[in-house]
């Protein structure tokens, strides 16, 4: 089932610069699913991941050298 997003609060990452909208942004509160978009594209449908795809995602970026 798609979760409803039209009241989703958006963020983006503590380590983004806050300049241009060229970042991921996430929609905490969905159980079990991560919506993720990107800023330069609001309007535009959201990736849906599981949570366990978005942490393995995060794990992966904090790896990176």
């Amino acid at each position: 089932m798609t979760p409803d997003l039209t009241t989703a609060v958006w963020r983006k990452s503590s380590y983004s610069d806050g300049g241009a909208n060229n970042c991921l942004e996430v929609a905490d509160g969905y159980i079990g699913t991560v919506p993720v978009r990107d800023s330069k594209r609001p309007d535009a449908h959201p990736l849906l991941l599981s949570a366990a795809s978005w942490s393995a995602f995060v794990r992966s970026v904090k790896a990176a050298p």
